[in-house]
């Protein structure tokens, strides 16, 4: 009876209870500001409804999975109101409320499939425009305006406000590709495995809906196989490989004597610490030829990088490490397995990392030579 059960329940993965509660939330807090505001706005202009029903669902996608395409702005805005005109047009036109209905319903959801707005609470907007009595009917392609769109732009303004503040970037955008290069080649994750038109293919025979990004896809499937190497990979830990006697800077420490440091042992990055050793930061090569300027030979913070620290309401450069330093940073500890190290290495393009204990101060820095020589090794 029990595996009987299991088998009814959706396979998809349990979100923390953190999530659970932000999720319910921001529902909570985004109907009752839709509702607040929209019964002002009903009383105002003696609209007969303030709130429609179908808002309830709006509000599951937007708080709950705000990274589906179906819960993005243009779903819900132009999958509400194509539903909205297409249920109030089948009521006006077929008498009978039943096949008004199933007529509004199929033809909203081809509609939003071809306008790319598809938004599962767009199909109870229809049925609401056929179903919803005389003081639904009595506004006719009034419906559309209010309360279809109104509801609609309030409760996104909502979601776009509380998304935001609690960590979940609305609306979603798939984390950009990392190439810094540029040139035409790829990523380095993107080098080994599937590449996007393998992955086009695929969804292309599969001929279905998915509720995912077609780019949040790809990128879960690309972890999944970096993660599925270091499951495979060998039990080299990072403090075997690392470098120990690293060469580091202080954040005060002038451009130039980092720039000199780099020059004189023939590195590439530099750890910045602080007092305590602890670790707040890496200046590498590439800083210092991209966020400084050059005089007389001595790197030196030019008028655009000033202008960008100013509008980050940075602190007034003065031509030190911490005025082009990368922070916060990267880092690994002594007990990770290089793999750990392999999946950052590929995933963020990066090419060092410190390496640190417990207590944040740094005790080495690995990079990708170091890991390199160590696979072979394992090999």
């Amino acid at each position: 009876m029990r595996k009987q059960i299991e088998r009814l329940l959706p396979k998809a993965g349990l979100v923390s209870a953190q999530e659970r509660v932000r999720s319910a939330t921001g529902a909570l807090l985004g109907l009752l500001a839709t509702g607040l505001l929209a019964t002002l706005v009903a009383g105002e202009m003696s609209w007969p409804l303030a709130l429609i029903a179908p808002m309830g669902a709006s509000a599951v996608l937007l708080f709950a999975v705000p990274s589906s395409p179906l819960a993005q702005p243009w779903s819900i805005l132009g999958g509400n109101t194509v539903a909205a005109l297409v249920g109030v047009s089948m009521a006006k036109l077929v008498d009978d409320p039943y096949i008004a209905s199933a007529l509004a319903a199929g033809i909203a959801i081809a509609l939003m499939m071809s306008l790319r707005c598809l938004h599962p609470p767009s199909g109870a907007i229809a049925l609401t425009a056929v179903l919803g009595g005389q003081a639904v009917h009595d506004l006719g392609y009034g419906f559309v305006l209010w309360p279809v769109l109104g509801n609609s732009v309030l409760l996104l303004l909502a979601a776009l406000v509380f998304n935001n503040l609690t960590g979940r970037r609305y609306p979603h955008a798939a984390k950009p590709a990392l190439s810094s290069h540029g040139t035409a080649d790829p990523p380095p994750s993107a080098r080994v495995g599937f590449n996007r038109a393998d992955l086009d293919a695929v969804l292309d025979e599969y001929d279905q809906v998915l509720d995912i990004d077609r780019d949040d896809l790809e990128a879960i499937l690309k972890r999944t196989e970096l993660r599925s190497f270091r499951r495979r990979s060998g039990q080299t830990d990072c403090g075997q490989v690392m470098s120990r006697d690293v060469i580091g800077v202080a954040p005060d420490d002038p451009l130039a004597e980092a720039h000199h440091l780099l020059r004189t042992h023939h590195i590439k990055a530099l750890p910045v610490t602080d007092d305590n050793a602890r670790v707040i930061g890496i200046v590498t090569q590439t800083d210092i030829l991209s966020r400084a300027d050059w005089l007389r030979g001595r790197p030196v913070i030019g008028f655009r990088r000033r202008l960008e620290r100013a509008f980050s309401g940075a602190s007034a450069p003065n031509g030190t490490v911490k005025d082009i330093m990368t922070s916060p940073v990267r880092t690994v500890r002594p007990q990770d397995w290089i793999s750990e190290a392999i999946v950052l290495f590929a995933e963020e393009e990066l090419h060092h990392l410190p390496v640190t204990n417990e207590d944040g101060r740094l005790v080495g820095i690995l990079s990708q030579s170091d890991v390199l020589v160590a696979m072979l090794a394992e090999g």
